[in-house]
């Protein structure tokens, strides 16, 4: 326990005792051999004073010294410690800085994923109105070019895996340019009304898909895909009021 104690000591401590031990050492073989401790104790008081002035001012000033570089020492190792704390803080800043990210990276692909599964079931629903749409427009209450088996065997293969089909038949005819889109899509009281009910679910999906969209990339897929392009034939060529509709287009032809 002693010699551990002794290495803890500094330096400058070990010295300045060891001068400190030397100098009195000396002080009182010199009043001994020199004086003698009865003339000393004789002295006046001014001479007495003097004297211990004198002898006690180097180690005053020594003292005086190594108390300045022992302040100076422990206040490096304040410093050190404030700076190993800094350093620790920032770590602890990163670090919390990424657990965020992750959080929100995290948050964002859930909502993701929860789009996803939405979008399949309002894309088969998107392909179920556009379906009446067809068959009222190209069925054999409309022009009767689709047979009603045909129309069964369009249903069946919309129903089993493809819900856009019907939006690629309306696609086909408005780039073939042999009927007015219009008339084919709002003719008819039933065709306005299947197709506003079209359009008011795709801008649901539309604003579900931008919350969760900040790169853009599911946008695009949606507006590009067969419903998305049926959905802006609505909106461009048949000139159709809705603000909330063009503001919606508009913002991501801008992004």
């Amino acid at each position: 326990m002693t010699q551990q104690f002794l290495r803890s000591l500094d330096w400058r401590l070990v010295l300045a005792l060891s001068i400190t031990t030397f100098w009195l050492s000396f002080g009182l073989y010199y009043i001994a051999t020199y004086i003698g401790w009865s003339e000393f104790f004789s002295l006046p008081l001014e001479a007495l004073g003097s004297f211990l002035e004198g002898a006690f001012a180097p180690l005053a000033f020594l003292w005086l010294v190594v108390g300045y570089f022992l302040q100076q020492k422990e206040l490096s190792k304040n410093t050190a410690v404030i700076q190993q704390q800094h350093v620790e803080m920032q770590k602890s800043a990163q670090h919390a800085a990424l657990q965020a990210i992750s959080i929100q990276a995290s948050a964002l692909h859930t909502q993701q994923q929860t789009f996803m599964r939405i979008y399949e079931t309002v894309s088969q629903s998107l392909g179920s109105v556009v379906g009446m749409l067809y068959l009222s427009s190209q069925g054999t209450a409309g022009s009767g070019q689709i047979s009603d088996d045909g129309m069964a065997t369009l249903w069946s293969e919309m129903i089993h895996g493809d819900p856009e089909m019907f939006s690629r038949r309306f696609l086909f005819i408005n780039g073939g340019g042999e009927q007015d889109m219009c008339d084919l899509l709002f003719g008819t009281d039933i065709r306005k009304r299947h197709s506003d009910s079209f359009m008011v679910q795709y801008k649901r999906l539309f604003k579900a898909a931008k919350a969760c969209d900040p790169d853009g990339m599911i946008i695009d897929a949606i507006l590009n895909n067969a419903h998305g392009r049926l959905y802006q034939v609505m909106l461009n060529q048949c000139r159709i009021d809705d603000k909330e509709s063009l503001i919606l287009s508009k913002d991501n032809n801008t992004e």
